[in-house]
């Protein structure tokens, strides 16, 4: 399970969303008012996604991003 902020505004497909969402890559790993996108991965992580937990800190590492400085929350 990986839970994600973000930093920015972010285009999920045809759904807008703003900064300081929470991002979660499953149902059983998200909490109320996370939006959950099943496709999350680190090939899908966009600019700005900020890491919540040990899940989204190996994703994030594994991805494009990995030496993004992101601002702390």
């Amino acid at each position: 399970m990986a839970r994600f902020r973000l930093a920015a505004a972010f285009q999920l497909g045809q759904f807008p969303l703003r900064a300081g969402t929470i991002i979660a890559d499953s149902v059983g790993g998200s909490q109320v008012g996370d939006v959950v996108w099943t496709g999350l991965n680190p090939n899908t992580l966009g600019a700005g996604f900020m890491p919540l937990d040990g899940g989204a800190t190996t994703m994030k590492s594994s991805s494009r991003f990995a030496n993004e400085a992101t601002p702390e929350s």
